[in-house]
């Protein structure tokens, strides 16, 4: 009894398909682009092989070249993205995102600032009450 054999060709449909899915596009943005329904893009993220032609126009919506498409792997993207760590973000200005004072102190600040402003505001609203209860 012969077991099937599994095929060794690179399945073009779903790292197409995983690519749209990653890059946040839906079929239907990507059929428009085409110029195709929504239902050819369905039947080529099934497809195992897909026209070079077609692969082009892909590639450009999606915005990644044809040798990215054909190299894709889910296990690459994990490996890339595990490779930042906090020094390398936002090309070296994390600490851009870093609070050099204290935030509560700069609110004390604030609200002495405005100290008199809010005293008389109350003294206001306390005239106002008086006034209402005469």
């Amino acid at each position: 009894m012969e077991t099937p054999t599994k095929s060794n060709k690179v399945h073009i449909g779903r790292k197409i398909s995983r690519i749209r899915e990653i890059r946040g596009i839906k079929q239907d943005y990507l059929a428009i682009e085409l110029g195709v329904s929504q239902q050819t893009i369905s039947k080529i993220e099934q497809s195992e092989d897909v026209d070079d032609a077609t692969l082009d126009k892909i590639a450009k919506i999606l915005g990644v070249t044809k040798e990215a498409i054909h190299q894709f792997s889910d296990d690459a993207v994990i490996n890339y993205f595990n490779t930042f760590n906090d020094n390398s973000f936002n090309n070296g200005a994390y600490n851009a995102f870093n609070c050099n004072f204290n935030p509560i102190e700069k609110l004390m600040e604030a609200l002495d600032a405005n100290k008199e402003l809010y005293e008389r505001l109350l003294a206001s609203e306390r005239e106002k009450i008086e006034l209402l209860k005469k």
